[in-house]
Protein backbone atom coordinates (compact mmCIF):
# COMPACT_ATOMS: atom_id res chain seq x y z
CA UNK A 1 0.00 0.00 0.00
CA UNK A 2 0.79 3.74 -0.42
CA UNK A 3 0.74 4.89 3.79
CA UNK A 4 1.64 8.39 5.12
CA UNK A 5 3.10 8.39 8.47
CA UNK A 6 2.61 11.37 10.23
CA UNK A 7 4.77 12.45 13.37
CA UNK A 8 7.44 10.18 10.98
CA UNK A 9 10.28 12.02 12.70
CA UNK A 10 9.70 10.81 15.91
CA UNK A 11 10.44 7.60 18.56
CA UNK A 12 7.37 5.42 17.42
CA UNK A 13 7.13 7.13 13.88
CA UNK A 14 10.51 6.46 12.78
CA UNK A 15 10.31 2.61 14.01
CA UNK A 16 6.91 2.41 11.64
CA UNK A 17 8.47 3.83 8.75
CA UNK A 18 11.36 1.20 9.05
CA UNK A 19 8.46 -1.45 9.32
CA UNK A 20 6.45 -0.41 6.66
CA UNK A 21 8.76 -0.29 4.30
CA UNK A 22 10.51 -3.87 5.24
CA UNK A 23 6.97 -4.85 4.72
CA UNK A 24 7.35 -3.86 1.37
CA UNK A 25 4.91 -0.80 1.53
CA UNK A 26 5.37 2.69 -0.23
CA UNK A 27 5.57 5.18 2.68
CA UNK A 28 5.68 8.78 3.17
CA UNK A 29 6.03 11.06 6.41
CA UNK A 30 4.30 14.19 7.11
CA UNK A 31 5.69 16.17 9.49
CA UNK A 32 7.39 19.46 10.83
CA UNK A 33 10.85 17.73 10.76
CA UNK A 34 12.24 15.25 8.48
CA UNK A 35 15.01 14.10 6.15
CA UNK A 36 14.55 15.43 2.60
CA UNK A 37 13.62 12.66 -0.14
CA UNK A 38 11.05 11.17 -2.11
CA UNK A 39 10.12 9.89 1.23
CA UNK A 40 9.30 13.12 3.57
CA UNK A 41 7.05 15.87 3.13
CA UNK A 42 7.15 18.85 5.83
CA UNK A 43 3.26 19.53 6.80
CA UNK A 44 1.96 21.37 9.66
CA UNK A 45 -0.91 19.73 11.03
CA UNK A 46 -2.72 22.39 12.59
CA UNK A 47 -2.91 23.96 9.15
CA UNK A 48 -5.81 22.07 7.48
CA UNK A 49 -5.58 23.25 4.44
CA UNK A 50 -1.94 21.62 3.98
CA UNK A 51 -3.16 18.48 5.93
CA UNK A 52 -6.33 18.05 3.38
CA UNK A 53 -3.74 19.40 0.16
CA UNK A 54 -1.14 16.43 1.33
CA UNK A 55 -3.48 13.55 1.85
CA UNK A 56 -5.07 14.12 -1.75
CA UNK A 57 -1.40 14.02 -3.43
CA UNK A 58 1.81 16.20 -3.35
CA UNK A 59 3.34 16.29 -7.21
CA UNK A 60 6.81 14.24 -6.88
CA UNK A 61 5.64 12.63 -3.66
CA UNK A 62 1.91 11.01 -3.97
CA UNK A 63 -1.21 10.96 -6.08
CA UNK A 64 -3.35 9.27 -3.37
CA UNK A 65 -3.32 7.24 0.02
CA UNK A 66 -4.02 4.05 0.40
CA UNK A 67 -4.03 4.40 4.19
CA UNK A 68 -2.78 6.85 7.22
CA UNK A 69 -0.83 5.85 10.15
CA UNK A 70 -1.88 9.43 12.42
CA UNK A 71 0.93 9.27 14.88
CA UNK A 72 2.23 13.10 15.22
CA UNK A 73 1.36 15.00 19.20
CA UNK A 74 2.87 16.58 21.80
CA UNK A 75 3.43 13.62 23.39
CA UNK A 76 3.48 14.99 26.88
CA UNK A 77 1.98 17.62 29.28
CA UNK A 78 4.79 19.84 30.13
CA UNK A 79 6.17 21.05 27.30
CA UNK A 80 3.79 23.66 26.37
CA UNK A 81 1.12 24.85 28.71
CA UNK A 82 -1.92 22.32 29.59
CA UNK A 83 -4.67 23.71 27.47
CA UNK A 84 -2.07 24.38 24.63
CA UNK A 85 -1.37 20.52 24.45
CA UNK A 86 -5.00 19.55 24.38
CA UNK A 87 -5.73 21.76 21.64
CA UNK A 88 -2.59 21.04 19.26
CA UNK A 89 -3.32 17.56 19.81
CA UNK A 90 -6.78 17.34 19.10
CA UNK A 91 -7.17 19.77 16.70
CA UNK A 92 -4.00 18.16 14.73
CA UNK A 93 -6.12 14.45 14.77
CA UNK A 94 -9.18 16.51 13.85
CA UNK A 95 -7.42 17.54 11.23
CA UNK A 96 -5.96 14.73 9.74
CA UNK A 97 -8.61 12.22 10.48
CA UNK A 98 -11.33 14.86 8.50
CA UNK A 99 -9.46 14.84 5.54
CA UNK A 100 -8.89 11.31 5.45
CA UNK A 101 -12.59 11.69 5.46
CA UNK A 102 -12.75 13.59 3.07
CA UNK A 103 -9.63 12.43 0.77
CA UNK A 104 -11.58 8.90 0.33
CA UNK A 105 -8.73 6.86 2.56
CA UNK A 106 -10.58 3.81 4.17
CA UNK A 107 -8.00 2.37 6.54
CA UNK A 108 -6.52 4.90 9.55
CA UNK A 109 -4.61 3.86 12.22
CA UNK A 110 -3.97 6.48 14.83
CA UNK A 111 -2.37 6.48 18.39
CA UNK A 112 -4.22 6.41 21.21
CA UNK A 113 -2.38 6.70 25.08
CA UNK A 114 -1.93 4.43 28.41
CA UNK A 115 -3.40 8.02 29.54
CA UNK A 116 -6.84 7.47 28.35
CA UNK A 117 -6.99 4.60 30.87
CA UNK A 118 -5.73 6.72 34.16
CA UNK A 119 -2.81 7.32 34.00
CA UNK A 120 -0.41 8.41 36.25
CA UNK A 121 -2.75 7.88 39.28
CA UNK A 122 -5.47 4.79 38.48
CA UNK A 123 -7.15 5.73 41.54
CA UNK A 124 -10.56 4.12 40.13
CA UNK A 125 -9.83 1.29 38.55
CA UNK A 126 -12.59 -1.37 38.35
CA UNK A 127 -10.12 -4.61 37.33
CA UNK A 128 -7.04 -5.80 36.46
CA UNK A 129 -5.93 -6.09 34.29
CA UNK A 130 -7.12 -2.83 32.49
CA UNK A 131 -8.72 -3.69 29.19
CA UNK A 132 -9.64 -1.38 26.48
CA UNK A 133 -13.64 -0.89 27.97
CA UNK A 134 -11.94 1.49 31.01
CA UNK A 135 -11.48 4.98 29.95
CA UNK A 136 -10.47 7.94 32.32
CA UNK A 137 -8.40 10.97 31.52
CA UNK A 138 -6.68 12.88 34.18
CA UNK A 139 -4.78 15.54 32.85
CA UNK A 140 -4.98 17.69 29.36
CA UNK A 141 -3.06 14.74 27.43
CA UNK A 142 -5.43 12.13 28.20
CA UNK A 143 -8.44 14.21 27.61
CA UNK A 144 -6.86 14.86 24.37
CA UNK A 145 -6.82 10.95 23.68
CA UNK A 146 -10.23 10.25 24.92
CA UNK A 147 -11.92 13.49 22.99
CA UNK A 148 -9.74 11.78 19.59
CA UNK A 149 -10.91 8.33 20.12
CA UNK A 150 -14.25 9.80 20.86
CA UNK A 151 -13.88 11.65 17.58
CA UNK A 152 -13.00 8.69 15.62
CA UNK A 153 -15.75 6.50 16.70
CA UNK A 154 -18.34 8.79 15.28
CA UNK A 155 -16.46 9.50 12.13
CA UNK A 156 -16.77 5.56 10.96
CA UNK A 157 -20.29 6.29 10.60
CA UNK A 158 -20.10 8.66 8.36
CA UNK A 159 -18.56 6.66 5.38
CA UNK A 160 -19.39 3.24 4.86
CA UNK A 161 -15.97 1.20 4.70
CA UNK A 162 -14.05 3.48 6.82
CA UNK A 163 -11.95 1.64 9.22
CA UNK A 164 -10.31 3.98 12.47
CA UNK A 165 -8.33 2.22 15.12
CA UNK A 166 -6.87 3.20 17.98
CA UNK A 167 -3.84 1.92 19.65
CA UNK A 168 -3.19 2.47 23.18
CA UNK A 169 0.38 2.76 23.34
CA UNK A 170 1.95 2.70 26.66
CA UNK A 171 5.49 4.16 27.39
CA UNK A 172 7.29 3.24 23.99
CA UNK A 173 11.35 2.38 24.58
CA UNK A 174 13.76 2.45 21.96
CA UNK A 175 17.03 -0.14 21.70
CA UNK A 176 19.23 2.45 23.32
CA UNK A 177 16.63 3.70 26.62
CA UNK A 178 16.91 0.22 28.34
CA UNK A 179 19.16 1.57 31.25
CA UNK A 180 16.66 2.88 33.13
CA UNK A 181 15.33 -0.64 33.69
CA UNK A 182 18.24 -0.88 36.08
CA UNK A 183 15.48 0.15 38.84
CA UNK A 184 13.41 -2.95 37.83
CA UNK A 185 13.30 -3.96 41.23
CA UNK A 186 11.96 -0.79 42.70
CA UNK A 187 7.97 -1.46 43.31
CA UNK A 188 7.89 2.06 42.72
CA UNK A 189 9.37 2.02 39.24
CA UNK A 190 6.52 2.88 36.05
CA UNK A 191 3.81 2.64 38.93
CA UNK A 192 2.26 5.75 36.73
CA UNK A 193 2.18 3.05 33.57
CA UNK A 194 0.87 -0.10 35.58
CA UNK A 195 4.40 -1.11 35.32
CA UNK A 196 4.15 -1.41 31.50
CA UNK A 197 6.48 -0.66 28.42
CA UNK A 198 6.56 -1.55 24.98
CA UNK A 199 9.94 -1.73 22.54
CA UNK A 200 9.18 0.97 19.47
CA UNK A 201 9.87 -2.42 17.22
CA UNK A 202 7.04 -3.97 18.69
CA UNK A 203 4.72 -0.78 19.05
CA UNK A 204 5.45 -0.83 15.21
CA UNK A 205 4.46 -4.02 14.13
CA UNK A 206 1.13 -3.19 16.19
CA UNK A 207 0.90 -0.57 13.61
CA UNK A 208 1.61 -2.99 10.53
CA UNK A 209 -0.83 -5.63 12.45
CA UNK A 210 -4.11 -3.01 12.42
CA UNK A 211 -3.44 -2.34 9.13
CA UNK A 212 -2.97 -5.55 7.86
CA UNK A 213 -6.42 -7.08 10.20
CA UNK A 214 -8.42 -3.23 9.26
CA UNK A 215 -12.24 -3.88 9.33
CA UNK A 216 -14.53 -1.08 8.68
CA UNK A 217 -16.03 0.04 11.99
CA UNK A 218 -13.80 1.93 15.33
CA UNK A 219 -11.26 -0.55 17.25
CA UNK A 220 -9.12 0.34 20.63
CA UNK A 221 -6.54 -2.08 21.25
CA UNK A 222 -4.05 -1.57 24.16
CA UNK A 223 -0.36 -1.76 23.42
CA UNK A 224 2.53 -2.99 25.61
CA UNK A 225 5.24 -6.35 26.01
CA UNK A 226 3.67 -9.13 27.37
CA UNK A 227 5.41 -8.70 30.88
CA UNK A 228 5.86 -5.84 33.01
CA UNK A 229 9.11 -3.55 33.02
CA UNK A 230 9.61 -5.30 36.96
CA UNK A 231 11.73 -8.18 38.68
CA UNK A 232 8.71 -7.64 41.75
CA UNK A 233 6.27 -10.36 40.93
CA UNK A 234 2.77 -8.58 39.32
CA UNK A 235 0.48 -10.48 41.82
CA UNK A 236 2.61 -8.52 44.30
CA UNK A 237 2.52 -5.26 42.69
CA UNK A 238 -1.73 -5.48 42.27
CA UNK A 239 -1.87 -6.07 46.12
CA UNK A 240 0.29 -3.23 46.99
CA UNK A 241 -0.63 -0.38 44.97
CA UNK A 242 -4.43 -1.36 44.17
CA UNK A 243 -5.67 -3.41 46.84
CA UNK A 244 -9.11 -2.51 46.09
CA UNK A 245 -8.99 -3.57 42.92
CA UNK A 246 -10.64 -7.06 41.75
CA UNK A 247 -7.97 -9.31 39.70
CA UNK A 248 -10.32 -10.77 37.37
CA UNK A 249 -7.78 -13.55 35.58
CA UNK A 250 -4.98 -15.32 36.64
CA UNK A 251 -1.63 -13.35 36.69
CA UNK A 252 1.10 -14.58 35.45
CA UNK A 253 4.60 -14.12 37.40
CA UNK A 254 5.73 -11.00 35.69
CA UNK A 255 2.27 -10.41 33.47
CA UNK A 256 1.68 -7.11 32.39
CA UNK A 257 -1.09 -5.27 34.12
CA UNK A 258 -2.14 -3.21 30.77
CA UNK A 259 -4.36 -6.25 29.37
CA UNK A 260 -3.10 -7.30 25.71
CA UNK A 261 -5.46 -9.92 25.22
CA UNK A 262 -7.46 -8.13 22.52
CA UNK A 263 -4.33 -7.73 20.48
CA UNK A 264 -3.36 -10.93 20.83
CA UNK A 265 -6.48 -12.62 19.92
CA UNK A 266 -7.52 -10.38 17.36
CA UNK A 267 -4.73 -9.31 15.33
CA UNK A 268 -1.93 -11.17 16.56
CA UNK A 269 0.09 -9.54 18.64
CA UNK A 270 3.21 -10.47 19.94
CA UNK A 271 5.59 -8.83 21.25
CA UNK A 272 9.37 -9.95 20.57
CA UNK A 273 11.82 -7.03 22.11
CA UNK A 274 11.45 -7.67 26.25
CA UNK A 275 13.45 -6.00 28.86
CA UNK A 276 15.34 -8.52 30.49
CA UNK A 277 16.69 -9.65 26.72
CA UNK A 278 17.32 -6.05 25.77
CA UNK A 279 18.84 -4.90 29.00
CA UNK A 280 21.41 -7.66 28.90
CA UNK A 281 21.99 -6.64 25.51
CA UNK A 282 22.74 -2.98 26.95
CA UNK A 283 24.87 -4.45 29.79
CA UNK A 284 27.22 -6.31 27.40
CA UNK A 285 27.44 -3.00 25.64
CA UNK A 286 28.19 -0.92 28.27
CA UNK A 287 31.05 -3.30 29.21
CA UNK A 288 32.72 -3.47 25.89
CA UNK A 289 35.59 -1.06 25.55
Amino acid sequence: MRIAVTGSSGKLGRATVERLRADGHDVIGFDLVGAPGFGFTRVDLQDYGQVLDALLGVTARHEGLDALVHLAALPVNGLVPDAATFTNNVTATFHVLHGAVRAGIDTIVTASSITAMGFPDFAHLTALPVDETYTEANNTYALGKVAEEAISAQLVGWREGLSITALRFTNVVDPDEYGSFERAGDPEYRRDLLHSYVDSRDGAAAVALALRHAAPGFEVYNVAAPDSGMTVPTAELAARHYPDVPVVKQLGEFETLMSIDKARDRLGFEPQHLWRDEYARWRAEQATP
